[in-house]
């Protein structure tokens, strides 16, 4: 029957009209989220934000815009992004660093090493193995334990190592305690297995390590993630109207766009 042609039945036309405006306005939103980069979440009564990449994105890790100097911030990488009409979707530190802003173990820039691995225990929160490296390879992301990392490494196009491991083949950090007093402000990336997709979160209210993975885990059932580092964690968002500031950071890691990209 063509419902165009019922003219008896106002109100079924009606509800069916409303029906249909309802399920439009679902998939707009549906659609507008899937597209967005970065989206704020509520999980087990705290707060994350979470941004998204592709392996087909350009994925990128900045340390040094010359020899002598780090970008430190977001808005001197920026900055030298628009030389090649590019800016950044997203970005958020990279790395664990030292007060001179080297990183802290493996650390690989447009393909050359600038820092070598490490792959010993160690005091800190990167040396509480297993840590593990985040790898930007031309078509995949890879998040490795640092030892099998350095027996077979991968062809990385930017690579950081950090640490500890939060989720390791689907399990948590076998030393995390679900009940720790050590909460902080941290921010971390998983990889899906396909390593089509790669997660990059921060917490905006203070977590500690079983809290943070089981976000990895169970919110968005990643089987690997990476602690990146806590404190200084910082997120530059414009989609979210957001760009932290504080010290000069180390590594810096960012989705670099088009300038004519519109924000979502």
């Amino acid at each position: 029957m063509n419902v165009c042609s019922v003219t008896s039945q106002p109100g079924a036309r009606m509800m069916s009209l409303r029906r249909n405006i309802a399920a439009l306005a679902a998939f707009l939103l549906c659609a507008t989220s899937a597209a967005a980069d970065c989206a704020n979440t509520e999980f087990q009564g705290q707060n994350f934000t979470y941004c998204r990449a592709q392996a087909s994105d350009d994925l990128r890790l900045f340390l040094y815009a010359n020899e002598t100097q780090v970008y430190g911030n977001f808005r001197t990488v920026d900055e030298a992004l628009a030389k090649e009409g590019k800016k950044l979707a997203f970005a958020m530190n990279g790395s664990m660093y030292h007060p001179d802003r080297r990183p802290v173990g493996l650390f690989v820039q447009q393909g050359q090493e600038i820092s070598r691995i490490v792959t010993s225990e160690g005091p800190g929160n990167f040396g509480l193995l297993p840590n593990g490296v985040f790898c930007i390879e031309a078509d995949r992301f890879t998040l490795i334990e640092s030892r099998s990392f350095a027996a077979a490494p991968p062809e990385c196009d930017y690579a950081a190592q950090s640490g500890p491991m939060l989720v390791i083949d689907g399990a948590y950090h076998p030393r995390f305690l679900t009940d720790s007093d050590s909460r902080l402000i941290r921010n971390g990336v998983g990889v899906t297995a396909d390593g089509r997709r790669a997660v990059f979160v921060i917490t905006n209210t203070p977590v500690n390590f079983y809290e943070f993975a089981r976000f990895f885990r169970e919110y968005l059932e990643l089987p690997q993630a990476l602690y990146i580092d806590g404190n200084v964690s910082r997120l530059h968002a414009p989609a979210l109207r957001r760009s932290d500031w504080g010290g000069l950071l180390g590594p810096i890691v960012g989705k670099v766009v088009d300038a004519s990209t519109p924000t979502n």
